[in-house]
């Protein structure tokens, strides 16, 4: 499935966009399930010594899914394309890597 495909299919799910506070109802929906995959991940951490091969990748697919939905959502609601989204940030870590500064802070590296 392309992005832009995907893009669309979410929104037949999504509120309209005029709905009161939606951007605010969609962030914290993103934080919350990006925070969802973090706790999963620290209950490994404490209880699995790390060992992240006990991870749930079934469980842990349909968390990224989520997010992506967000995501996408999101960036319809500014009128971003996903396939946009997806290409400059290949194209900044490109840039990044070639720099040497992928392991560097900050968003203007």
């Amino acid at each position: 499935m392309e992005m832009n495909e995907y893009q669309q299919a979410a929104l037949r799910t999504a509120a309209p966009k005029d709905k009161l506070n939606e951007v605010f109802h969609l962030l914290l929906g993103l934080v919350g399930e990006t925070g969802e995959i973090a706790e999963k991940a620290k209950k490994i951490v404490r209880d699995q010594g790390s060992d992240f091969a006990h991870w749930d990748v079934e469980d842990l697919t349909k968390e990224l899914g989520d997010t992506l939905w967000y995501v996408a959502v999101i960036a319809d609601h500014f009128d971003i394309p996903l396939d946009d989204v997806a290409r400059l940030n290949i194209a900044k870590l490109a840039d990044r890597q070639q720099r040497a500064v992928l392991g560097g802070s900050g968003d203007n590296r």
